[in-house]
């Protein structure tokens, strides 16, 4: 956004100090407004004075250039050499003098003889005072100024060049920022002045438009859509003082009623669009434009389109364009059309004026590769309620300009939903932001400096009948970015200064560090990491897909919805490394997935992808790829969830689309559900081109971390190391095919307290010495007496407590 200077001091009265550019550059900045830039326009036609053309003569060794005596007011006229061919006698001229620089066309003026012709400085152009030139040659005064100044006197104040301008970066939350407007009642509130923002005359009473069903759906998305028929317009340059504000903010003039709109736009923020009415009817052979005719739709694929600039465009669906009798023209908050343009012969318009939807915008920018300074204000959100302000507006300038006049207004718009106010605590405000500085002394900010700054925004405060604080109500402008009581907070911070409060310490000092969730996570993260798989970061955002959760205005329809998996990325990235030549792909991710239920939650997930071989060396398997078996990968996960120290039990899992059905098991923590673990599925593994042998997991991170912090686990035990030794027994027993060696352990580590000390299963056979539909099961059992040494007698009975309870319990047999 470029801010003239002169225009902003008209628009704000404050201390002249403070609005200066390097003075109120620096507050902006602090406020959130950053400066990019200051430019100096006085510099670009610094040295240049009036001078009058007293008589013009050919060069007598050049057919192109002009010798011509110029008088700038002083005791004798200058001789310069001219090679301009609109050069005449007669005509008040810039004139360059001796030593003068000109930016614009990088040069600095020396006396000089041009074929034999002394030449004491230069008459210039436009373009070579860094300004918009229509045609070539030189400026001439008379043509431009409707009154100009005696000669010798600088010629940059007439051309508008004795201003500053900043160039400002405006965020996406702050759309007030790409008005006039919006900057003007930031700087009151930042150096504590005054607005001079009049209301506009009213043009003209709404009715409403008529607009078919699904027209007024698309209306709906934005909000409000209204055009204001003016008649009787008269075409020509717009008044100098209004082509020099434009030309400020990097908008080329073009005629009166389109430097009207852009003007506006400038000024309220709220872009406009005038239609050519009386070609509007022409184009649909109507006698005169009908209301009725216009429309508002999205784009039919492959429909044609030719924009202001007389480029012509391939519409796709994503565009949304206004119509009249179902042909496009425009393409709504970007571009008009080049047939329904206002031009010279122009008498009549239609004034259109609405709020769209900024995601509609943004689509219809992308499709076309267009993006204007009407799309960039619709895409970060307007407010509707200045709407037809900035219309009333524009009206009252054609009527003044054009000699317009209105004919009616159509209007059509959602019912408007009343703002509720936010509650400002005041102790709340206190708390965050802390004391104010003054000198050697911390006081709280005053209730009356909380007030002025938030009324200067525009903000109605009104006290809590308890005192705590204020209700305060937003004004429409920024709605979008003030929506908490910390927002108001900020905005106070924010305005006051961020220095000028005192640097001061939590009241009362606690002791920071990481929560024993947090420790879990880093903790888990590293033993991953030691495993050997590589920490993954993927976007949150994905294509679309059924049952994923749509954004409401993208900034790439290809990401334009939340994910709601982990593994889909790790897959992609699995395929990407061994397409280009990598051996394996062994990754984690630790991240946030959405839901698309009535709640949209979100819940954190690890996932992991096994893919390939990971080796230092390939002699040991003579040079042949060796990658991970089910059981292999199962222990690189279980060797980092030892970190946690949680017990995790594996179920046959045999109905997930994603895994192979004989090789998948659902992960049961504390004795519910929380993950699966697998080989991927042939089929998915053959449409991601991924080996066979892929290995993919999946586990609620919540639930790992919720189960490892719990006391018992979190705080460790301490016990002395056994002093005595241990006695190990191997237990082998055929049982059912469908029981669980889980169960199994369940019951042993319960029959064999208070000996056994610890048992794991190091064996699992089905085979032909068996009967169908059984196995057999063999366990290694240790047992100790930390006081002292068993005896074989007690080892036994422990050992056959165990046995029967596996038999009673399981029907287990010993195997023999």
């Amino acid at each position: 956004m470029r801010v003239s200077l002169q225009w902003l001091q008209e628009l704000v009265t404050g201390p002249e100090q403070a609005l200066a550019p390097g003075p109120l550059a620096e507050r902006l900045s602090l406020a959130g407004f950053e400066v990019d830039a200051i430019e100096d326009l006085a510099a670009q036609a610094g040295g240049v004075v009036v001078g009058f053309v007293r008589d013009r003569q050919a060069h007598p060794n050049a057919d192109k250039l002009s010798v011509c005596l110029v008088d700038i007011g002083a005791a004798e006229t200058l001789q310069i050499v001219c090679g301009a061919a609109n050069v005449r006698a007669g005509i008040h001229v810039p004139v360059a003098l001796v030593g003068a620089t000109l930016p614009a066309v990088n040069l600095t003026i020396k006396p000089a003889e041009l074929r034999g012709v002394a030449s004491s400085g230069m008459i210039c152009s436009l373009a070579e005072l860094g300004q918009a030139a229509e045609g070539e040659g030189i400026a001439i005064l008379d043509e431009l100024l409707e009154q100009v100044p005696p000669l010798g006197a600088a010629v940059g104040p007439s051309l508008g060049l004795d201003d500053q301008v900043l160039e400002l970066a405006i965020t996406a939350n702050r759309p007030d920022g790409l008005s006039m407007q919006g900057i003007a009642r930031e700087v009151a509130a930042l150096v504590g002045g005054q607005t001079q923002i009049k209301a506009p005359e009213i043009a003209a009473t709404s009715q409403p438009l008529p607009l078919s069903a699904s027209d007024r759906v698309a209306v709906e998305a934005g909000g409000l859509f209204s055009i204001t028929a003016l008649d009787g317009l008269k075409v020509a340059p717009s008044p100098l003082w209004l082509q020099q504000r434009l030309q400020k903010a990097g908008i080329r003039p073009i005629n009166n009623i389109v430097d009207i709109t852009n003007l506006v736009m400038l000024e309220t923020g709220q872009p406009l669009h005038a239609f050519d009415s009386n070609r509007l009817a022409v184009i649909a052979r109507d006698s005169e434009p009908q209301l009725a005719s216009l429309g508002l739709r999205q784009a039919l694929d492959g429909e044609e389109f030719t924009s202001l600039d007389s480029t012509e465009h391939k519409l796709s669906p994503e565009a949304l364009v206004v119509t009249y009798s179902n042909r496009p023209i425009a393409l709504a908050g970007v571009m008009g059309g080049a047939d329904e343009a206002v031009n010279e012969a122009t008498t009549s318009i239609w004034l259109e004026a609405a709020v769209f939807a900024p995601q509609a915008v943004r689509r219809s920018a992308r499709s076309v590769g267009l993006r204007t300074e009407a799309s960039s204000r619709f895409e970060k959100g307007l407010p509707r309620e200045a709407t037809l302000a900035a219309a009333d507006r524009a009206v009252a300038l054609l009527k003044q300009h054009c000699a317009a006049k209105v004919s009616g207004r159509w209007l059509h718009q959602r019912a408007e939903q009343p703002i509720e106010p936010l509650q400002l605590r005041r102790d709340a405000l206190h708390n965050l932001l802390g004391p104010v500085q003054d000198g050697e002394d911390y006081s709280d900010l005053s209730d009356d400096r909380i007030v002025q700054t938030l009324t200067a925004l525009g903000c109605q405060l009104a006290e809590e009948i308890d005192g705590e604080g204020w209700l305060v109500t937003v004004p429409p402008s920024r709605l979008m970015d003030l929506q908490r009581e910390v927002d108001l907070i900020e905005e106070v911070a924010r305005l006051v200064g961020y220095d000028h409060f005192a640097c001061h310490l939590p009241d009362p000092l606690e002791p920071g560090g990481l929560t024993p969730a947090q420790q879990a996570e880093r903790r888990l993260r590293r033993q991953l990491c030691a495993a050997g798989l590589q920490e993954a970061c993927s976007f949150s955002l994905v294509p679309a897909a059924a049952g994923r959760i749509p954004l409401a205005n993208p900034l790439l329809a290809d990401y334009g919805y939340l994910r709601d998996n982990l593994h889909g990325e790790l897959l992609a990235a699995a395929r990407r490394n061994l397409q280009s030549g990598q051996p394996g792909f062994w990754a984690f991710e630790i991240g946030q997935v959405f839901s698309s239920d009535v709640a949209r939650s979100a819940r954190q997930l690890l996932a992991g992808v096994i893919c390939g071989e990971r080796r230092g060396e390939r002699w040991s398997s003579s040079g042949k790829p060796q990658p991970p078996s089910y059981h292999q990968a199962r222990g690189l996960l279980q060797q980092a969830l030892v970190a946690l120290a949680i017990p995790i039990e594996d179920r046959p899992l045999t109905q997930h689309p994603l895994l192979h059905p004989g090789r998948a098991a659902q992960l049961v923590v504390e004795g519910r559900p929380q993950g699966w673990f697998g080989q991927l599925h042939p089929e998915q593994a053959e449409k991601l081109d991924l080996p066979q042998t892929s290995i993919i997991f999946e586990l609620e991170l919540d639930a790992l971390l919720t189960a490892a912090t719990r006391r018992n686990r979190w705080q460790p035990a301490f016990a002395p190391y056994a002093t005595v030794p241990a006695s190990e027994r191997d237990l082998a027993v055929v049982v059912a095919t469908s029981t669980h060696s889980a169960e199994l352990l369940q019951v042993i580590r319960k029959a064999g307290k208070p000996l056994l000390e610890h048992a794991e299963l190091v064996d699992r056979y089905e085979g032909g010495q068996l009967a169908a539909g059984q196995c057999s099961q063999a366990f290694r059992l240790r047992y100790r007496d930390a006081s002292r040494t068993l005896t074989d007698e007690e080892v036994e009975v422990a050992h056959s407590s165990i046995r029967a309870a596996l038999e009673k319990q399981l029907g287990a047999l010993l195997r023999s």
